[in-house]
């Protein structure tokens, strides 16, 4: 299913970025390209973290912004954002995040069916670290398709 939602051309590797919001517009860039997402998902997505900080930052490395369905997502979709030098999201113990996987639904069920899928990955520490470490294209579907 993660093959799916998300495809090659939604992932992306960088070197570098300034800050936490080049971060998380680089990661909205292939959803708003395939219009999975309007900008206004994107503005939910930075409204929500001045207000809350970064409660979308999951563990060590990984972050996985997104907004409500109801906020501007038009198609289920998943991009990932890999940061070579990773980038500070001022979530303390979790930064430096290296990974950056924007998430959009249309329902809560998908929502939910997405973060099982995704959870599958977080939650085996080899897969994990293979996603924070990944280097290609290669790296990373590896770990998504688990082989």
């Amino acid at each position: 299913m993660l093959t799916t939602w998300l495809p090659e051309e939604n992932i992306q590797f960088v070197d570098a970025v300034n800050d936490w919001k080049q971060a998380i517009n680089l990661s909205a860039a292939p959803l708003l390209k395939s219009k999975a997402i309007t900008e206004q998902y994107l503005e939910a997505i930075l409204k929500s973290h001045q207000e809350l900080g970064p409660y979308y930052v999951l563990a060590p490395g990984l972050a996985m912004p997104h907004a409500r369905p109801e906020q501007g997502v038009i198609k289920n979709g998943l991009s990932l954002l890999h940061i070579k030098e990773g980038v500070s999201f001022d979530a303390r113990e979790n930064d430096p995040i290296y990974v950056v996987i924007m998430l959009c639904a249309l329902s809560g069920d998908e929502h939910i069916r997405m973060i099982s899928a995704l959870a599958e990955v977080f939650s085996d520490e080899m897969r994990l670290e293979g996603l924070l470490k990944a280097e290609t294209m290669h790296d990373i579907q590896c770990v998504i398709t688990n082989r």
